[in-house]
């Protein structure tokens, strides 16, 4: 089981690594390079970007309840 969780909980981080840098920071960000830049010229967050956040949250929720799991099984693995 923990092995399990421990490879969720790496698949989960490198997702988030990669979600986090196509969101669009003060400057852009690599969301621009794959035509995010025109939207943001419109003045209002896109569909893609509102999809880019759900997605990013359903991601971090995963990734904070294997941590959570992981540790407990961990702890009481007596």
């Amino acid at each position: 089981m923990s092995t399990l969780l421990t490879v969720l909980l790496i698949l989960t981080s490198l997702i988030m690594i990669l979600l986090v840098l196509l969101h669009k920071g003060r400057g852009g960000g690599l969301s621009d390079m794959f035509g995010g830049g025109m939207s943001s010229s419109l003045g209002g967050s896109s569909v893609a970007e509102r999809n880019l956040d759900r997605f990013t949250v359903g991601v971090g929720v995963i990734w904070f309840a294997c941590v959570i799991a992981l540790g407990l099984l961990l702890a009481y693995q007596n």
